[in-house]
């Protein structure tokens, strides 16, 4: 980097920390140093992290890196003092062709938090290249005839190199014949000629040899040469002569194949063969001119024949010769220079160039998630490239150099709300049609442990009947966490206190996992425990730090003939996986109860009216019927008849009906015994 100031080490020192301040400030953190081309390897650039007001001890954990688009790596930073040095060869004609600007951009990128930071790297031009001429011979055939101050067009020399470097003088060698040109004004005309300062006599000089020199104006000075072969030819009097000596024609680019550029019309006042004119490109011109134009060597005309491409050349210098048919031919040139029209026709480029990903749901506003270079080939309007992002998203786009971009975060994140974001930025020329180009990246949102476990209900009652065994299930409860993976798994706990003289866990416990509530392993619940004990359970999540939340499961201990209860009291239209079980068992015991009554109830009627009919005749036979009656003692008697009347013994009627299966005596008690057949029916009255 050159600075060049007066005064002490100390006020020097000063002066470039209040220069850099102030470029940090207009530039958005641009620097800019210089380097001339060709630089050693090891070459003292600048120091970029003192000069970015980075300190050395953070550049490698805050990962500090250097990029340069197309650039390789022809600069780098010495992560232990911070200085930018030249890495390899910097030729500028390399990089930067005939343009008269020539500069690396570096990005600086650095994480934890993540900023980026422009350089700006010029490349001085040095004269390193020597001007060269299209060949190092050229060949002329000019008529002894042709008069004095006659011009014979040259094609000069190119120097690589750029301003003073490539500024270029003629020089030819002594000789009485000819005389240099005059350059021409027009910047666009490179070449040069010669004119016929005395008459020429094939007689007394057939050839003539002549050295043209072309110099830069570097230090030190460069030169190029080429020989100027002159042969001296008998013939004709007159050379063909075009319209004019200098044509300039613009041309839209990407235009056809066979489109027209210009047509060109020469003259000669010969006759016959003398005055028959062949059009032609000079042997003078390159190559890349003749692939994408053609001649007509009758008519003129300059046609189309490759792709014009503006962002490949912006114009195009073409030589050409009209020659006659003459025994001696003679010839005359002009000039045409060919500009191109700029279209637009190349579509903008995008191109993510670090990404910060996924995205904290608690990061600050500002906070960079990524950095976007766009390019546009064209030039003017037709590549003035403007973006926009997918509408109401919590992020924007900020400028930050020329054609680059931040992605920031511009709004509050909630991850449960939604999770990621497919952002899709659209960059559009100023053209006319206007296009445009897409790209799109996926911004997930990480989660931040920002909501407490919830249970489905604040409390909870249970019916438990005594003496069940223990480690017996006795209810679950069940809290859920909104965020994720960690922050969302939970835990779960019983709050520890004393009843009586003993700790709560030697009567209930609970699973940490799943939740559920236990019987102590320890003992059993009996009448001699209390009837009700209110739990507090505790659930937390395993984020950082971690949140918790509580729920009361009050639990009474019913005695064991009572069928065990459960009911809830619940947020309104909540309820959770253990109270619907226990809704489940009462609504099953209630429907067994209902379903037992009616049959009961059926049965009861059935036998009613089988015993209030009247008996079919000679069923019974005469007399009353017999009885099968038992006693309190549980004995019984019986009579002969298959049909039996059955009533209870003495003593207050019976609320309920028990079937029994009485005992039988020994066989031969048996033979005294009525037989009692399928067919045989018993009437119970109570």
């Amino acid at each position: 980097m050159e600075f060049s100031w007066g005064g002490g080490q100390e006020s020097r020192r000063l002066l470039l920390s209040f220069l850099l301040f102030a470029a940090w400030e207009v530039g958005s953190g641009q620097l800019h140093y210089s380097v001339p081309e060709e630089a050693k390897h090891g070459t003292f650039v600048g120091r970029i992290a003192q000069d970015l007001g980075l300190e050395l001890a953070q550049l490698v954990p805050r990962l500090f890196r250097v990029a340069s688009k197309g650039r390789g790596d022809l600069l780098e930073v010495n992560l232990q003092n911070g200085i930018l040095f030249v890495n390899s060869r910097i030729d500028r004609e390399e990089l930067c062709g005939r343009s008269l600007e020539c500069s690396i951009h570096l990005e600086v990128i650095v994480e934890r938090p993540l900023q980026v930071f422009h350089v700006e790297v010029e490349v001085r031009d040095i004269n390193d290249n020597s001007p060269l001429f299209p060949a190092t011979l050229k060949n002329l055939s000019i008529a002894e005839s042709r008069p004095l101050y006659s011009q014979f067009p040259l094609e000069g020399a190119s120097d690589a190199d750029i301003g003073v470097n490539a500024l270029l003088t003629y020089s030819l060698s002594p000789n009485e014949y000819f005389s240099l040109e005059k350059p021409s004004d027009d910047k666009r005309v490179k070449g040069l000629g010669l004119i016929l300062q005395k008459s020429l006599d094939r007689e007394e000089a057939p050839e003539l040899h002549l050295l043209l020199t072309a110099t830069d104006g570097g230090k030190p000075e460069l030169t190029g040469t080429v020989q100027l072969l002159i042969t001296v030819l008998d013939a004709n009097d007159n050379a063909p002569v075009f319209d004019r000596t200098f044509y300039a024609v613009r041309l839209p680019e990407n235009v056809p194949d066979g489109t027209l550029v210009i047509k060109l019309n020469a003259s000669d006042l010969d006759e016959g063969l003398n005055g028959d004119i062949i059009y032609s490109f000079s042997s003078d011109i390159s190559q890349n001119v003749k692939s994408k134009f053609h001649i007509d060597p009758i008519t003129g005309q300059i046609i189309v024949k490759g792709y014009i491409d503006f962002e490949e050349s912006k114009s195009y210098e073409l030589i050409v010769e009209g020659v006659d048919k003459g025994q001696l031919p003679l010839s005359g040139h002009c000039r045409v220079i060919v500009e191109v029209e700029d279209k637009n026709d190349n579509s903008p480029h995008l191109e993510f160039k670090s990404l910060s990903l996924p995205v904290r749901e608690d990061a600050p506003l500002g906070t960079v998630i990524a950095l976007i270079s766009v390019a546009d080939k064209d030039m003017g309007v037709n590549g003035q490239v403007t973006c926009s992002l997918t509408p109401h998203v919590p992020f924007k786009l900020a400028p930050t150099f020329k054609n680059y971009y931040s992605l920031v975060l511009d709004g509050a994140l909630d991850r449960e709300s939604v999770s990621a974001y497919q952002l899709v930025v659209t960059a559009r020329d100023g053209g006319s049609p206007s296009r445009w180009a897409t790209a799109s990246v996926a911004v997930e949102v990480a989660d931040v442990n920002d909501n407490a476990p919830a249970f489905a209900q604040p409390e909870y009652t249970v019916f438990v009947k005594e003496n069940n065994p223990p480690g017996c299930h006795v209810f679950t409860v069940s809290a859920r966490d909104a965020d994720a993976r960690e922050n969302a798994r939970v835990s779960y706990a019983l709050v520890e206190r004393l009843v009586g003289a003993r700790a709560l866990s030697s009567y209930v416990s609970v699973r940490a996992e799943s939740g559920e509530v236990f019987i102590s392993t320890t003992r059993a619940l009996d009448e001699a425990d209390a009837a009700g004990q209110r739990l507090l359970v505790l659930v937390k999540d395993h984020g950082e730090p971690a949140l918790t939340a509580t729920a009361t499961v009050l639990v009474s201990l019913v005695d064991g003939g009572q069928a065990p209860q459960a009911a809830s009291r619940a947020l309104a239209g909540s309820a959770g996986p253990g109270s619907a079980l226990v809704d489940v068992n009462v609504y099953l015991i209630v429907a067994i109860c209902a379903v037992s009554s009616l049959l009961v109830l059926t049965l009861l009627l059935y036998t009613a009216l089988r015993c209030s009919a009247p008996p079919p005749e000679g069923a019974c036979g005469p007399g009353k019927p017999p009885l099968v009656c038992s006693s309190a003692a549980g004995s019984w008697s019986s009579s002969r008849p298959r049909r039996q009347r059955v009533c209870s013994g003495e003593g207050p009627p019976k609320t309920d009906l028990m079937a029994f299966s009485p005992s039988l005596p020994d066989s031969k008690d048996r033979e005294d015994l009525p037989q009692i057949t399928g067919e045989s029916v018993a009437k119970v009255s109570l």
